[in-house]
């Protein structure tokens, strides 16, 4: 078991705590049950209860370096705008996470984007930064994952790498939190052999220039 993660947090004050300490000591966190059961319950609901149109293949890169390549990247995503209840309950969560780690990192956070995405039995991510080449306004990723009775023979787990040391596996259970520095961790999305869902956001800072606002608004 990783140092830096927690079984069974209780409640999200020590949560949000735990995750910045490991942060500042790891670069990286990953708390089981991070998510409380109730709003775990609540997001898988609202996903597996939404039109699959709303759905649609994710590419890589941005705005016109943007493409679809499958041979890297199979999932598919719908971005998470706060309409739903339970879309808006994620939402306050992670910026009550912002917030502390801005307090106890001095990180500069300045906004979030977060999607839904379903990895389609055997999809995959090959390995990847999620900071854009020479946009580096996202600092922290986030996963939080939303797959009930997901054993390890299921597949699907993420893999950070880390430089001298043995790569960090997370295996996608309902509840589970990520959370890594984006320019820092290089990672990868395995084949799964059953659906994996899960929630994919980033915290980015503000690198709006005179001729550009970074994050869009």
């Amino acid at each position: 078991m990783s140092p830096s993660m927690n079984k069974n947090p209780q409640c999200a004050e020590p949560l949000h705590a735990i995750i910045a300490d490991a942060l500042r000591r790891d670069g990286y966190a990953v708390c089981r049950g991070a998510l409380p059961t109730a709003h775990s319950i609540a997001l898988r609901e609202h996903l597996m209860g939404m039109d699959g149109s709303l759905y649609y293949p994710a590419g890589i890169g941005r705005q016109q370096n943007h493409s679809l390549t499958r041979s890297v990247r199979q999932d598919e995503i719908c971005w998470i705008n706060g309409e739903s209840d339970a879309g808006r309950q994620w939402l306050l969560w992670a910026a009550a996470l912002q917030r502390e780690l801005n307090r106890a990192l001095l990180l500069g956070l300045f906004s979030f984007e977060s999607h839904f995405a379903h990895y389609r039995p055997g999809a995959f991510y090959r390995r990847h930064l999620d900071a854009f080449r020479g946009e580096a306004n996202r600092v922290l990723s986030l996963v939080a994952y939303l797959n009930t009775d997901w054993t390890p023979v299921d597949g699907g787990q993420l893999v950070l790498y880390r430089d001298h040391s043995e790569p960090v596996r997370v295996l996608p259970e309902m509840g589970t939190v990520a959370v890594f520095l984006s320019e820092e961790f290089p990672h990868e999305v395995l084949p799964a052999r059953r659906d994996r869902y899960s929630i994919a956001g980033w915290f980015r800072v503000n690198a709006s220039t005179g001729e550009r606002v970074d994050p869009p608004v």
